[in-house]
């Protein structure tokens, strides 16, 4: 389990993420949540 964090992401990351999400969702036909998402996009990110 994370630690819960309040963040504000601008308009258009959330629509990027979303697209990201609702990709995932439709490749994998199971939910796929947006903390998961964030999660993985951040750890790309920071490698």
């Amino acid at each position: 389990m994370g630690k819960r964090v309040t963040i504000m992401l601008d308009d258009n990351l959330v629509k990027k993420l979303r697209e990201k999400q609702a990709k995932l969702i439709k490749e994998t036909a199971k939910p796929v949540s947006f903390s998961l998402v964030v999660n993985e996009t951040l750890r790309k990110s920071l490698k």
